[in-house]
């Protein structure tokens, strides 16, 4: 019996390679494309989601507090970033937790605004909100009240 010589099966043996090696490009091309199109979709859901649940308790305190004009209404919380900026997502849920605990003002007279931003900064000031075992530091820079609507700008550091 006779043994081909490998010299002919040489080619075959390369073009295997190659198709192979397309195949690792192109799955690990096709995955990076996936999850960063399923990363963008999964940060604008948590976007979403924020906004659906600001958008409920200001429902929920238009409809309570409709006929009183001098009330705080809506609570927004407006962030900045002094230092390094920090993740979107982060940032949302750091203004999650920050409405929850200022879900006390709504329905409180606006002309009380002086005692309820004393009352606010004790509380909130230089307070540690912990986020994904990372703590962030939160400053209130500015309160506002116009026509119901309560804002507030942070600073919002590490």
């Amino acid at each position: 019996m006779r043994m081909p010589p490998f010299r002919r099966f040489r080619p075959f043996y390369q073009a295997a390679s190659i198709f192979v090696l397309g195949m690792v490009i192109g799955s690990v091309v096709y995955n990076s494309l996936y999850h960063a199109s399923y990363n963008k979709l999964w940060m604008n859901n948590k976007d979403l989601q924020v906004q659906i649940l600001q958008y409920e308790e200001d429902i929920k305190t238009l409809k309570k507090y409709s006929k009183q004009p001098t009330v705080i209404r809506e609570i927004k919380i407006r962030t900045e970033q002094k230092s390094e900026p920090i993740d979107s997502l982060i940032e949302k849920e750091i203004v999650q937790m920050m409405g929850k605990d200022l879900a006390a003002l709504r329905g409180r007279s606006i002309f009380d605004i002086d005692t309820d931003s004393k009352l606010t900064r004790s509380l909130l000031d230089d307070k540690i909100y912990t986020v994904r075992d990372k703590d962030y530091k939160i400053k209130i820079r500015t309160m506002l009240v116009m026509e119901g609507v309560l804002q507030i700008w942070v600073d919002i550091g590490n």
